[in-house]
């Protein structure tokens, strides 16, 4: 129970606790997914496109290869957000990502949530949740943190 009342269990937002996880889909980089990304978004930097360009290094970094648009992965954490919250009737209102590994061809990643806090003001009531994308290899390529928000009950 929450101040006296009962609490609604068919209500998306009371069903939450805090440590709910939620799980996206796994997205198989490829070559030619990351040139789509580069069509779409009109972003042809030789990083994602060019080996031999790539074959350098870039102060004391050294990628080893083209690598994926950091954006990619803030659209499969997007992704994730919105269908999990679509589907509980909220929305996805914020993201804040930091990249923190650089994704190549034949990686498999997967973006995952966690439920950190849950409040309520007078307006709405707020999900915040702990994000992070890894790779098949279990190494965190990103991570960050995102607000839901749930309508008034």
């Amino acid at each position: 129970m929450s101040g006296g009342r009962e609490r609604d269990m068919s209500d998306p937002f009371e069903t939450l606790a805090v440590g709910d996880p939620i799980e996206g889909a796994e997205f198989a980089v490829s070559r030619a997914s990351i040139r789509a990304f580069c069509d779409a978004s009109l972003d042809y930097n030789p990083l994602h496109l060019d080996d031999d360009y790539m074959a350098g290094n870039f102060g004391r970094t050294s990628f080893g290869g083209v690598i994926m648009h950091g954006m990619t992965n803030f659209g499969l954490i997007t992704r994730m957000l919105t269908d999990w919250a679509y589907d509980r009737g909220a929305l996805h209102r914020r993201l804040e990502t930091r990249w923190r590994s650089p994704v190549k061809p034949g990686d498999a990643i997967r973006p995952r949530a966690v439920v950190k806090a849950k409040q309520t003001t007078g307006a709405a009531r707020w999900v915040t949740l702990d994000v992070v994308v890894s790779n098949q290899r279990g190494e965190t390529i990103a991570t960050g943190e995102a607000l839901v928000e749930f309508p008034p009950s």
